[in-house]
């Protein structure tokens, strides 16, 4: 376990709230306070990533498309279109799954905002990057992101 000068574990606690996020995301039907708490664990998981001395920017491209990904399920396009230029910025210089994760998150923040030219034009940008993944589950991960837009 790695922890920090004061003991806490915070790539532990990063990746355990992480974890949390995705258990509500799932779950078909979340009240109101689920909505909340999935905002405020997802935030906690990508802070507790910052505070990792050895973070990288993959992990903060995650951290962020995480972010919009949660403020797009619960309707909050304004945030959600913020993280995913966020996760854009981060994105940029890594492999071509994060870079299309972001233009996916991009998509589904307009799709909320109703803005579907944008919507549409930043998913076909999502698919370009797509093609050139070479890790098959990676490609699928994306591909059935896309798909469920």
């Amino acid at each position: 376990m790695t922890k920090d000068q004061a003991g806490i574990p915070h790539k532990e606690l990063a990746v355990s709230c992480f974890n949390n996020v995705w258990t509500l995301l799932e779950k078909p039907h979340r009240t109101s306070e689920e909505n909340e708490q999935m905002v405020h664990v997802c935030h906690t998981s990508l802070w507790h990533w910052t505070q990792v001395p050895t973070h990288t920017n993959q992990n903060l491209s995650i951290g962020y498309w995480q972010l919009s990904r949660v403020y797009a399920v619960i309707g909050q396009g304004e945030n959600a279109l913020h993280y995913a230029d966020l996760c854009l910025t981060y994105s940029e210089e890594l492999d071509p799954f994060f870079i299309g994760c972001a233009h996916e998150a991009f998509s589904r923040s307009y799709l909320v905002l109703g803005q579907l030219e944008n919507a549409e034009a930043s998913k076909e940008l999502a698919y370009t990057y797509a093609v050139e993944i070479t890790d098959e589950n990676s490609k699928q991960i994306l591909l059935s992101d896309l798909e469920s837009l």
